[in-house]
């Protein structure tokens, strides 16, 4: 590891009956060497709490902490995620173990932080969570008088008596407030899961030891904000099972993640070269690895580690990529790892401390409103998260740096807020969103938006909701596609799939930005968009799902409608740019992804430290970092 230039390990994560061989008897012999032998390599050590994989006497002396899938099912020893998060036998447990490990190695100078659990989000359908449900459904509603009235349960005689009458239920055919609670009360169990482990941590660790969490790509099971607010930094794994990335979709979760907590996150596991789950598990093209970790660096990762340094002999990941083999010898992918790390070591001092660029756009992600899409998607292709791509596309396209944010987010610092969907609008983001307009802000919101209310119950009004008054214009009605059209603006059209709105402007300044052409009799004619000045700002309301080129020319149309300058430096094609700054320290880093060689101008006085040419080409698959004036 050390003549590798690795300079961290996480260990521990599935470690718990190594750690406690039997209820109370704790064995930490083994990672006090294992924590001492990496020091004397200059190995710092991040401790995963191992509640992942509890041993199998704590499940045979509780059975009750066993996880009940949804089908009434119970999860045996062997697996891993095998604990019901609402078991108060096992927060028991998990908060021990998570304390007398801080007590142990909460002041060891080689130990920087703490992984709390591993890929959390497994729910649970046991008695105890069933108990749980019926206690949060009463604390959020305070009678079933008013349960019944918001969730308008007259509708196939659905009327509750009690609390303890409503199904724990994570999807339908079913009420679509009842869902979308399930996923409220879910995360609000998982972050008390994590917030519990957290604070037994922080009650004997150093300060200067962080706590975070792992999460996975698109992780639908909870809601990502709330269960970050108890965590120091963000982390997530990342994976490309088809061993070929989509490199404007790995760079958008990257922002996503960053986005928890608003600052530089950690990436706990990154593929080394390939994975032992994927339906094909192709290993990635020579580069790309160190592509990963470098697309990571600059969207504002601090660190990289990967799964796993050596091949297991046997379990169930005995396939999956590794940095040696099972002999402890290289894999193929090592050399492009250790010259990462090189990298890493040489240009450290720089990168100390600085950030990804100040971004003049944000794009609003709605945990909640892309679940009350999946549960009623209308149009069997309508994709949440291919519409999420689909806007941030264009953006990175140019090299533009983007701040994911929350609906409840501080927008005042953006010239531009972009809100691909936000189906689920409560009155108060509403009021927020109008009020940001009316200072000066732009928004240009998506379709689907402004339809639902808290309680996943439709608007009285027609969408967008409560921000109608603010549009000056409402949606006439909705049209799922099964065949294109064009939509017809100022300059610009693109091709419409998947999804059609018309719209009715309300206000005599509400203007029709553009049309849908012939096609469809419901359509033809009809406005696709509006947009209405007001106060110091504008909204506009695109009511399509467009191709590629259709979105691209509505997001160069906000941009220069709300005054977004264009990027200092042009990205070519293939070619991802990004800047990391501290104060007036600037670094440029950018990365070829085409399998051809790119020209890549920098700026007069940029200095050059890696991947420098006198020909100013970028070779395939490389790097290039300078330091900017």
């Amino acid at each position: 590891m050390q003549r590798s230039g690795l300079t961290v390990v996480r260990v521990g994560e599935f470690a718990w009956a190594r750690l406690e061989p039997a209820d109370g008897a704790f064995d930490f012999a083994w990672l006090d060497r294992a924590i001492a032998a990496a020091a004397r390599h200059g190995i710092r050590v991040v401790i995963g709490t191992p509640t992942a994989a509890p041993p199998i006497w704590l499940t045979e002396a509780h059975p009750d902490v066993l996880r009940v899938n949804e089908d009434g099912s119970v999860e045996g020893h062997g697996e891993r995620r095998q604990f019901s998060f609402a078991s108060a036998t096992y927060r028991t447990y998990a908060r021990r173990i998570a304390a007398k490990l801080a007590e142990r190695y909460g002041r060891n100078p080689n130990v920087v932080g703490w992984q709390i659990d591993n890929e959390i989000g497994v729910p649970s359908f046991d008695r105890e969570a069933k108990a749980r449900w019926a206690t949060w459904l009463a604390a959020r509603y305070g009678t079933i008088e008013t349960l019944n009235r918001r969730w308008a349960t007259e509708y196939w005689s659905q009327r509750y008596q009690r609390f303890d009458q409503v199904r724990l239920k994570s999807k339908g055919p079913q009420n679509p407030a009842l869902i979308l609670d399930f996923r409220r009360f879910a995360s609000s169990l998982w972050a008390e899961y994590v917030g519990e482990q957290a604070r037994a941590i922080r009650a004997a660790a150093d300060k200067r030891q962080f706590v975070t969490t792992n999460s996975t790509v698109w992780n639908d099971n909870f809601d990502q904000y709330l269960v970050h607010r108890e965590l120091d930094v963000a982390a997530w794994d990342d994976y490309v099972p088809n061993g070929r990335p989509d490199w404007a979709a790995n760079a958008l979760h990257h922002d996503i993640v960053r986005g928890y907590k608003q600052r530089n996150f950690w990436v706990m596991e990154t593929q080394p070269g390939r994975v032992d789950w994927a339906p094909t598990n192709r290993s990635l093209d020579p580069g790309q690895t160190r592509e990963l970790a470098w697309q990571a660096v600059l969207h504002g990762a601090d660190a990289i580690l990967y799964w796993q340094w050596r091949s297991a002999p046997n379990g169930q990941e005995q396939y999956h990529g590794t940095l040696v083999g099972p002999d402890g010898k290289p894999m193929p992918v090592l050399p492009e790892i250790e010259r990462t790390a090189a990298e890493f070591a040489r240009l450290g001092p720089l990168l100390a401390g600085t950030i990804p660029e100040t971004a003049d756009v944000a794009i609003v992600y709605s945990q909640e409103g892309r679940w009350s899409i999946e549960q009623e998607r209308h149009a069997r292709d309508y994709d949440p998260v291919t519409i999420m791509k689909d806007w941030y596309r264009p953006l990175y396209a140019v090299g533009r740096t983007v701040d994911v944010v929350p609906p409840d987010a501080d927008l005042s610092r953006y010239r531009l807020v972009l809100i691909p969907q936000l189906n689920i609008l409560g009155s108060a983001t509403a009021e927020r969103l109008s009020a940001y307009i009316r200072g000066g802000g732009h928004v240009l919101i998506g379709p689907r938006s402004g339809m639902k209310d808290g309680d996943n119950a439709l608007w009285p009004m027609r969408q967008p909701g409560p921000l109608g008054r603010t549009l000056g214009g409402h949606v006439e009605y909705y049209y799922p596609l099964d065949e294109p059209l064009r939509l017809e603006g100022g300059g610009w059209s693109g091709n419409v799939g998947v999804w059609a709105e018309t719209l009715v402007p309300d206000s005599g300044d509400a203007t029709v930005m553009a049309r849908y052409g012939a096609g469809n009799a419901w359509l033809t004619g009809k406005p696709g968009m509006l947009m209405r000045r007001t106060g110091k700002g504008w909204i506009a309301y695109l009511g399509a799902v467009l191709d590629s080129n259709g979105q691209a020319a509505v997001t160069r149309w906000a941009e220069r409608e709300a005054g977004v300058a264009a990027p200092s430096i042009q990205a070519p094609a293939e070619v991802e740019i990004g800047i990391r700054r501290r104060n007036d320290r600037r670094l440029l880093i950018a990365i070829n992804h085409a399998n051809n060689g790119v020209s890549v101008n920098l700026p007069n006085g940029a200095g050059c430290i890696l991947g420098c040419s006198p020909t100013r080409i970028l070779p395939a698959h490389d790097v290039l970092v300078a330091l900017l004036p």
